[in-house]
């Protein structure tokens, strides 16, 4: 008789257990945020970094996201290039992709850029993993001419892969002394208050995709 209670015992558990919606049984959707300085934490301590403050604003939202801070201070996107096999591991659910800063501070011809990040993604694709792509602008001392090369690409690139693209990572940062550092470049952890306050719909809207398998 105990024997038969036990069974019906793991019946019953079995059975609630199968019940229960896969979203409540989901695996941790890990994300990887890769870039250069704006995304590594430019002298900010870890936890003020762009991917810390993301992914704990996430959290508090109730979603089940870590995101891996992949940022190289300097980086390219022959940089980025060079590095994003090993840099995104298997198992990745998606990736952050923002680069091309330093790209335009060192006048890289905006070809090489686009080429270099065109590559990237065509990677990250092949492996399937889905990248919401972060825009940057050229620097105004870089020129028109330049500008009008450069910052279509972001654009461009997602449209030709079917990526949403947020189109300018320093948004609401990048006019306010207060909200960066003494450089006048990286943001403060203030400004990394702001750029994560911007982005997080946009993050919500990619974790949800992701959640939804597309």
């Amino acid at each position: 008789m105990r024997l038969k209670g036990f069974r019906a015992f793991l019946l019953v558990l079995a059975s609630i257990f199968l019940s229960t919606p896969v979203a409540s049984r989901a695996e941790t959707i890990s994300l990887v945020g890769f870039g250069d300085s704006l995304m590594a934490g430019y002298q900010l301590p870890p936890e003020d970094a762009f991917p810390a403050r993301l992914e704990k604003a996430l959290r508090e939202k109730g979603l089940d996201v870590t995101i891996a801070n992949a940022g190289v201070s300097g980086d390219t996107t022959s940089g980025g290039l060079a590095r994003i096999d090993w840099s995104v591991p298997d198992g990745t659910k998606g990736v952050i992709l923002e680069l091309g800063a330093n790209d335009a501070l060192r006048g890289i011809p905006p070809e090489d850029s686009r080429k270099n990040l065109d590559a990237m993604l065509s990677k990250l694709k092949a492996r399937s993993i889905p990248v919401l792509l972060i825009g940057i602008f050229a620097p105004p001392n870089m020129g028109g001419d330049y500008a009008d090369r450069f910052n279509p690409i972001y654009a461009e690139l997602a449209k030709t892969h079917g990526l949403e693209l947020y189109p300018f990572f320093l948004d609401g940062v990048i006019d306010d002394a207060t909200l960066k550092l003494e450089d006048g470049m990286h943001p403060n952890g203030k400004g990394i208050g702001v750029m994560v306050e911007k982005f997080l719909p946009v993050a919500e809207r990619f974790i949800g995709r992701l959640s939804a398998g597309g």
